[in-house]
């Protein structure tokens, strides 16, 4: 039967550092009586595995607790219904000093179960989630393991993510933040979606968001885009990326040509005035009246 995390922290307080951390998990509870099914049963030894599994904690499992209440003789610590104070109670009998409780809800094999952990010594909720069974798990979230995880250790619950960029000298932004790249190009974030950007002078940025599931490595090829080579005739500074080639005009489109043409052309013109006046009659001094000649 596949059992997958469903939802992430749903109520927090501040952490608590342990030394020894003793866990004990009470019975899980359907609409307030102990819910004996087999299903449940394989539930509740999968959070009990995964509770051990985290260092520095020994777990009292479900059965022992069961035992110590009926011992006592105090049946309505099997009903707390997620009172911290009935559960301090309950963890104060065994011997530890968190109790992970439960209630199972939904139809079939297609469930939802309720988690909680409660800190003995206040008598208070440290952190809740919820946890989906069979037909509802999604195979997202890490199933008992995540769901553990995010009620005793959620520092521990993340993911990594591997990008492969074709470019060297990039840098990577994760939420607006900086981040260094290990080993392969990974980094190891919480799990959920990331922003992620890659930023390189010479290319168009690479901007994603990206899943990130607990105890998973996702894989992201980055292939980043160069800006186009230009070239221009340019005159002041450029002012974008682009790449600028400087280029000399031909020599026919400059001033100083057009210029030294033009005053040639005024001289030969001037010259070429004067010889056409040389050549023609000169004048009479004098004309005599009516026409004659002195």
């Amino acid at each position: 039967m596949a059992l997958v995390a469903l939802a992430g922290v749903l109520a927090t307080s501040s952490p608590i550092a342990w030394a020894d951390r003793v866990v004990a998990v009470a019975p899980l509870s359907t609409l307030g009586t102990e819910d004996t099914s087999e299903s449940t049963k394989q539930l509740t030894t999968a959070i009990e595995v995964a509770a051990a599994a985290l260092p520095g904690t020994t777990v009292i499992g479900a059965t022992a607790v069961s035992a110590a209440i009926k011992a006592a003789k105090k049946p309505q610590l099997k009903a707390c219904e997620g009172q911290a104070e009935c559960l301090a109670e309950l963890g104060k009998l065994v011997g530890a000093n968190v109790v992970i409780a439960g209630e199972v809800g939904g139809l079939g094999e297609s469930k939802i179960v309720y988690l909680r952990a409660t800190d003995v010594a206040a008598a208070q909720e440290l952190r809740s989630t919820t946890l989906a069974v069979g037909a509802a798990a999604t195979g997202d979230d890490g199933g008992p393991d995540g769901a553990v995880v995010r009620l005793l250790a959620p520092e521990r619950y993340r993911g990594t993510l591997q990008l492969a960029i074709d470019v060297t000298g990039a840098t990577v932004f994760v939420n607006g933040t900086r981040a260094t790249l290990g080993a392969q190009g990974v980094l190891t974030l919480p799990v959920g979606t990331q922003a992620v950007r890659v930023t390189h002078p010479e290319y168009h940025d690479f901007v994603r968001f990206i899943p990130v599931t607990y105890g998973k490595t996702t894989a992201v090829t980055v292939g980043m885009q160069q800006y186009p080579i230009v070239q221009r005739d340019l005159q002041g500074k450029p002012l974008n990326r682009d790449t600028i080639v400087y280029v000399d005009p031909p020599v026919w489109r400059r001033w100083y040509v057009w210029g030294g043409v033009t005053v040639g052309v005024a001289i030969l013109a001037g010259v070429a005035a004067g010889l056409a006046a040389s050549r023609l009659p000169a004048a009479d001094a004098c004309t005599r009246i009516g026409g004659n000649p002195c």
